[in-house]
């Protein structure tokens, strides 16, 4: 049990639970790559790209918990966090970061040239998020960008090239997940403003980016129709995708601009349990239009 505790610690540091955001999508890339055609399962494939996505994000959530150190330690909310509090050293941080890094990078070796080339620049992406608060407020963006580059990524590990379907499902990514890290800024923006960190909330305050947010979300709901169409899909897609967007739709039901209290509930589960759901009617519709 002893032995557990220390890697609990970094568990926590990274919110490993949060994997549940970017890896259905993964999944979903995954999936279109064997329907491809050409291609078949490979369980050695399918574990070297959750490798990747375990990686990937602790590398980018070490280094922001790393680069965020001094803010998080003046944030009421968050300087009982693990490198703020003395969990977790900073030069302990550096390290798992550098060696989560390398084993990304690393993994992508495995799996192709086309992946092992781009493994950079997606390191650059998804670290280079942790800064952009500091110089611009469509910071959510860039997050969703980096989170975006799980579909897309899981496709060329298994084709080794890019397609437009992916592509869209990498938007779908980006306009969801950027619509929520807005939502989840909201408990942040006095601190933000008095801090000169840049967020929607802390730019145009709490009520127009909950619009901001609605309209993302309005996208993410045109682009899963769009992917519904253009992957000439079945009952199964439809249905996890009415599902997906019902809970889009219920997280901006229960936050409110002047009611936060369930903004954790808004963020973590019902995207958690919306992008798992998806991505189980996404596949299964797959594998029975394409077995």
């Amino acid at each position: 049990m002893n032995f557990l505790q220390p890697l609990g610690k970094y568990f926590s540091l990274v919110r490993f639970s949060h994997t549940v955001f970017a890896m259905p999508f993964a999944m979903i890339g995954f999936a279109l790559g064997i329907s491809a055609g050409e291609f078949h399962f490979s369980l050695k494939l399918l574990i070297l790209i959750i490798l990747c996505m375990v990686f990937a994000r602790n590398a980018a959530m070490g280094f922001n918990r790393l680069a965020d150190r001094n803010f998080d330690a003046l944030n009421p909310r968050t300087k009982t966090r693990e490198i703020p509090s003395g969990i977790i050293s900073a030069k302990a941080a550096s390290l798992f970061v550098i060696i989560n890094a390398g084993l990304f990078i690393l993994t992508t070796f495995f799996i192709n040239r086309l992946a092992f080339w781009l493994s950079p620049v997606a390191l650059l992406v998804i670290l280079g998020y942790s800064l952009t608060k500091r110089i611009t407020a469509l910071c959510h963006l860039v997050l969703g960008i980096g989170l975006s580059l799980a579909p897309i990524g899981a496709y060329i590990s298994v084709t080794g090239r890019f397609d437009f379907l992916p592509l869209i499902y990498s938007f779908i990514v980006l306009t969801w997940s950027s619509g929520f890290d807005i939502i989840y800024a909201l408990q942040d923006d006095d601190f933000d403003r008095s801090a000169n960190l840049y967020s929607i909330p802390s730019l145009i305050g709490r009520q127009k980016a909950l619009f901001v947010s609605s309209g993302l979300h309005v996208l993410t709901f045109i682009l899963v129709a769009g992917a519904g169409i253009t992957g000439d899909t079945g009952l199964l897609f439809w249905t996890g995708a009415a599902l997906f967007s019902a809970l889009l739709l219920y997280q901006h039901l229960i936050v409110k601009h002047n009611d936060l209290s369930r903004v954790n509930l808004a963020f973590g589960t019902t995207n958690g349990i919306g992008s798992i759901i998806f991505a189980l009617f996404v596949i299964a519709d797959l594998y029975f239009r394409f077995r």
